[in-house]
């Protein structure tokens, strides 16, 4: 197996805080910090930039929190909690970040975190399967990425739609997200994500998807434009 890389950004309003987490990451050898920012907002703007597939990501922070940030930006990338406050723990794990630091963070408890995003990056990476499962009405059923059209949160369920029936499976849309490929997918609205090779036209806020419509967020939209049509646009 190919070693594992992790771009990661370190977010952080104490400068010797992320000093230390960016000499941890250095000791690693597969963590590789392409950022370093002193809030959320000053994130929000590197992200727009710089891909990245971890985030070391502080809580109380001006301007706005690292929770507030996670909650509200769309598929953010993985999470590593680092904070000097226990409260928010609850908090962390219900945003399903792969760890929790306290601060001052050893470089014991930072490595444990570290190789637990390995892990997970790792098994993402070798999954070449063109399909996955997805558990309905007690039964599980196999779904091709390649027939996905879109999938759409209804409350405490999502219902995938397929280019030949509609799946309703007891989950969250990030938890199904997190299980397709990133190149192929795109999220355009906080409630919905959809497969961009079914994309027939965009109209407006409207993107359709064979015989549906799925709406684009207003706070979505020129980012949405600018993956799915990239350089396929033809200009007069």
């Amino acid at each position: 197996m190919n070693p594992v890389t992790i771009r990661c950004v370190i977010t952080d309003d104490e400068p010797l805080a992320a000093k230390g987490i960016m000499g941890y990451a250095a000791r690693t050898g597969f963590l590789e910090v392409v950022a370093v920012c002193e809030d959320a907002v000053q994130l929000n703007a590197v992200l727009k930039q710089q891909p990245a597939d971890l985030l070391f990501l502080d809580i109380e922070m001006p301007y706005i929190s690292g929770i507030e940030f996670l909650k509200n930006y769309p598929q953010p990338p993985k999470v590593i909690f680092t904070t000097a406050y226990e409260r928010y723990a609850m908090q962390g794990f219900e945003l399903d970040v792969l760890d929790y630091l306290l601060k001052p963070i050893s470089f014991e408890r930072f490595l444990k975190a570290a190789n637990k995003a390995y892990d997970y990056f790792a098994a993402q990476r070798t999954q070449q399967s063109p399909y996955f499962f997805i558990k309905s009405d007690k039964k599980l059923e196999k779904v091709l990425y390649q027939d996905i059209l879109f999938a759409e949160a209804l409350e405490n369920y999502v219902a995938v739609y397929t280019t030949d029936r509609k799946i309703l499976t007891h989950a969250r849309l990030k938890s199904v997200i997190e299980m397709l490929p990133a190149q192929q997918f795109i999220q355009p609205h906080k409630s919905y994500v959809v497969n961009m090779q079914h994309i027939g036209a965009i109209e407006g806020n409207i993107l359709h998807v064979g015989a549906f419509q799925v709406p684009i967020s207003k706070y979505q939209k020129e980012e949405v434009l600018e993956k799915i049509v990239n350089n396929r646009l033809l200009r007069k």
